[in-house]
C-alpha cells in the first residue's frame, strides 16, 4: 500500500519563522525561516517511509470564503514584514529538493490538503497530514493520520476522541 504524505507548507513557514533567530542573506534579505523550514523538510523527508510527498501552501490571504463572508479571517494581521520576502524562497526550495510545491488561487493550503488526502484515501493509500493545525483532526480516519512533526505525535482517530471527546 502507498503511503503518502501531505505537509502543510505554510504552517511550517510560520513555524519555522517563529522558532529561528533573525537571520539574512549578505544582500539583507531575511532567510530565518527558509532556513528552519528547510531544516524541517530535511528531518521529515530522512524520517520518513512516504513514497510520494506533497508540500502545501496557501496561494494568498483571499479565498472563496472571503466572497462568501468579506470578513472571514479579517482579523488576523498581516505577515510580519520580514516573512513576506522568504515565501517565494520557501517554494523555490521546496522545488530544489524535487518535491512538488502546490498552492491554488482562491484556496487555503487546508482545503487542498482535504482534497488530496480524500482523494489519495480513494485510491487505496495511508495519507500522513504533517501538520499541528487542529482544524485538519477532522480529515482523521482509519486511512488518513496527522503527524505533528515537531512533537513527534501520530494523530489518529482514538487521538481526536481523546482530545476532542468526539470521533473526526
Amino acid at each position: 500500500m502507498k503511503h503518502l504524505y501531505l505537509v502543510d507548507g505554510s504552517g511550517f513557514i510560520f513555524r519555522a519563522f517563529h522558532a529561528v533567530r533573525p537571520l539574512t542573506r549578505p544582500d539583507g534579505t531575511p532567510v530565518n525561516a527558509v532556513y528552519g523550514f528547510t531544516q524541517m523538510v530535511l528531518k521529515l523527508v530522512a524520517d520518513s517511509d512516504a513514497d510520494y510527498i506533497a508540500v502545501i501552501f496557501d496561494a494568498a490571504r483571499k479565498t472563496f470564503r472571503n466572497d462568501i463572508y468579506p470578513a472571514y479571517k479579517a482579523h488576523r494581521p498581516p505577515p510580519p514584514e520580514e516573512l513576506i520576502p522568504q515565501f517565494a524562497l520557501v517554494r523555490e526550495a521546496t522545488e530544489a529538493f524535487g518535491l512538488p510545491a502546490i498552492q491554488l488561487p482562491g484556496y487555503e493550503a487546508d482545503d487542498i490538503i482535504a482534497t488530496y488526502a480524500r482523494l489519495g484515501a480513494e485510491t487505496g493509500a495511508n495519507v500522513t497530514i504533517v501538520s499541528s493545525d487542529k482544524d485538519l483532526m477532522q480529515l482523521v480516519t482509519n486511512q488518513v493520520t496527522m503527524l505533528d512533526s515537531m512533537k513527534n505525535r501520530l494523530v489518529g482517530p482514538d487521538e481526536v476522541v481523546e482530545r476532542f471527546g468526539v470521533r473526526p
